[in-house]
């Protein structure tokens, strides 16, 4: 999967986060297209040198309803986020799948705006049918801190027949944000809907704290080890509150990074991996290259 996006393209190319929709406006500014199509393709680069498929997502955690409206924009912005996307896959000629980006409605470190499940399928449908007529083939919903919004984002996201992955925002303590366990989450949804996730994930946290996470014993379960598959590692093992905080890089050196995730080996079978914040594509390298003898 892709590393980090929205910090590289505020440090390397000082394109800074739009107040309201984040990285979903990217494409329409000066030099958006080059940088993220730049940064794409040395991730792309990575996944041809070692023969493995690449997923890569829209950058529109931010691009629901609300946020789309009220910043001017229409659906538009994302039908032109996918499009682009497609344009990188097809100059590629590599093995691409383009998954669409939905975040939860609030702050996804701080669990905040928490919408109930029928109001988080309203909230979200929106976005996940546009994504389905825009050709998607998968969509993602990345750090989804509480229970009952990433309830109502799976319902949403199964009414389009689509592939869907659902990604949590967790601690050390082996919760959601909200207080959820791991494990508990994973059954509630899958309890839930019709048509289950793909499979569950995590990102936005450091591998080690992922680790510390699944050895609860509260989350030693069959629905772990069945259902959890994959992590888009930050490179600082801080709390999500002290990232969402933090005006300093925190990155660790790539081989490091690369050798804590494939610890995670030691207690899921591990099957979707990328990076988050801090990453970049030698970061992502050296996951690949490590995690290739696991193969």
């Amino acid at each position: 999967m892709e590393g980090a996006l929205g910090m590289r393209l505020r440090r390397e190319y000082n394109l800074p986060y739009h107040d309201i929709v984040a990285l979903a406006d990217i494409i329409y500014r000066k030099g958006g297209k080059e940088a993220l199509g730049t940064i794409w393709n040395q991730y792309i680069d990575v996944a041809k040198k070692y023969h493995l498929p690449f997923m890569a997502t829209t950058p529109l955690r931010r691009a629901n309803k609300e946020r789309v409206f009220t910043a001017g924009f229409d659906e538009a912005i994302l039908l032109d986020n996918v499009q682009f996307l497609k344009q990188v896959r097809d100059a590629s000629n590599a093995e691409i799948y383009i998954g669409g980006c939905l975040g939860c409605k609030g702050d996804a470190y701080k669990a905040t705006e928490v919408l109930q499940p029928d109001d988080a399928v309203e909230f979200h449908s929106w976005q996940a049918d546009i994504y389905t007529r825009a050709g998607v083939d998968y969509l993602y919903a990345p750090i989804m801190p509480a229970l009952p919004e990433a309830i109502g984002m799976a319902r949403a996201m199964e009414r389009t027949a689509l592939p869907y992955i659902i990604s949590f925002m967790i601690r050390e303590n082996g919760r959601l944000i909200d207080g959820t366990t791991i494990s508990d989450a994973i059954q509630q949804i899958d309890q839930s809907v019709r048509t289950q996730p793909v499979c569950y994930m995590t990102n936005c946290v450091h591998p080690d704290v992922l680790h510390k996470a699944l050895n609860h014993d509260f989350n030693r379960t069959p629905f772990i080890k069945q259902r959890f598959h994959g992590i888009q590692p930050n490179t600082s093992a801080l709390a999500p509150e002290e990232l969402d905080d933090s005006v300093e890089l925190m990155c660790s050196d790539p081989a490091e990074l690369a050798r804590s995730v494939k610890k995670l080996t030691e207690v899921i079978s591990l099957k979707i991996v990328g990076g988050c914040c801090g990453t970049d594509n030698i970061h992502i390298e050296e996951i690949a290259e490590t995690m290739s003898p696991v193969r």
